[in-house]
């Protein structure tokens, strides 16, 4: 028997009328929505439709160059979560189009693996970076599952993010390291990152005036390659390719970033197992 822990979720959004509520419906339900926690950036932001299941901090928006809003809101994040610890096992922080999810082979749920007993401060997630098939798919569905609509993800390095906090720890810009502290990959969890997950969504964000001015359009142009991936490239079943990933993520990293994965070298794309399917 599994002992119970408590497990909190926290995110921060802003600009957000997509991802929100699916993110918080997808937490809540694992976790319980007293466990959820949500900073909304900005006064002037509409809540989320299911902001009141949860803990919800509206905060004034302060405006900052991308990379610096990046570690802001990843120091705003860390300490709140270390206050978390009082009173949860394990808290979990990621962006809001990013969705843990374990597999389905293990039978277990998510909430009673996390529940188990691990030696590391910290756990990282096999990324999986989602896209909309240009020729093969149609616009998302957002009454059904992502996963059910989409057949394709880029393994990556980027998303392969150590979201889940089993000790005080102090995340990086964007969550894609711990400060100071070495990372371990789990061999059962994935990270799905639903950034491009809709290719008509994910261009009127990169027409944002406001993110352009702050510098995200660098930013755009390197994620909408994802786009000419899924075009150009042939995919791979994804369970030849995950335990490939994983070794080379763990010993491969660039010695200015020694505690992040290094990029792959070979063609990432793969289709997604249909056991996946029903899970977001």
């Amino acid at each position: 028997m599994i002992k119970q822990k408590s497990i909190a979720v926290i995110s921060m959004v802003r600009n957000d009328t997509f991802f929100a509520d699916k993110w918080i419906a997808y937490y809540g339900s694992h976790f319980g929505f007293e466990n959820i926690y949500l900073f909304v950036d900005g006064m002037d932001q509409k809540l989320p439709n299911l902001a009141e299941k949860i803990n919800c901090f509206q905060v004034p928006h302060v405006a900052y160059s991308r990379a610096k809003g990046d570690r802001k809101r990843a120091q705003r994040i860390s300490k709140y979560a270390q206050t978390l610890f009082e009173r949860h096992h394990v808290v979990l922080a990621m962006d809001i189009d990013e969705f843990l999810v374990i597999d389905p082979n293990q039978n277990i749920s998510l909430a009673d693996y996390l529940a188990k007993d691990f030696t590391t401060s910290s756990l990282s997630a096999l990324g999986l970076d989602v896209g909309q098939h240009p020729t093969l798919e149609q616009s998302i569905d957002l009454s059904m599952p992502f996963l059910s609509q989409r057949g394709y993800a880029q393994v990556s390095d980027r998303y392969t993010k150590p979201v889940v906090g089993l000790k005080p720890i102090e995340w990086g810009s964007g969550f894609h390291r711990v400060k100071g502290k070495n990372f371990t990959i789990d061999p059962h969890l994935y990270l799905f990152h639903f950034g491009l997950v809709d290719y008509k969504k994910a261009d009127e964000n990169s027409q944002n005036q406001q993110l352009i001015a702050s510098g995200w359009k660098a930013h755009f142009n390197r994620r909408f390659l994802l786009y000419e991936v899924l075009k150009k490239q042939n995919a791979q079943e994804g369970d030849l390719f995950f335990d490939y990933a994983r070794r080379y993520f763990s010993r491969n990293r660039k010695w200015y970033a020694w505690n992040k994965p290094s990029p792959l070298k070979k063609n990432a794309l793969v289709r997604i197992p249909k056991r996946f399917e029903t899970l977001v």
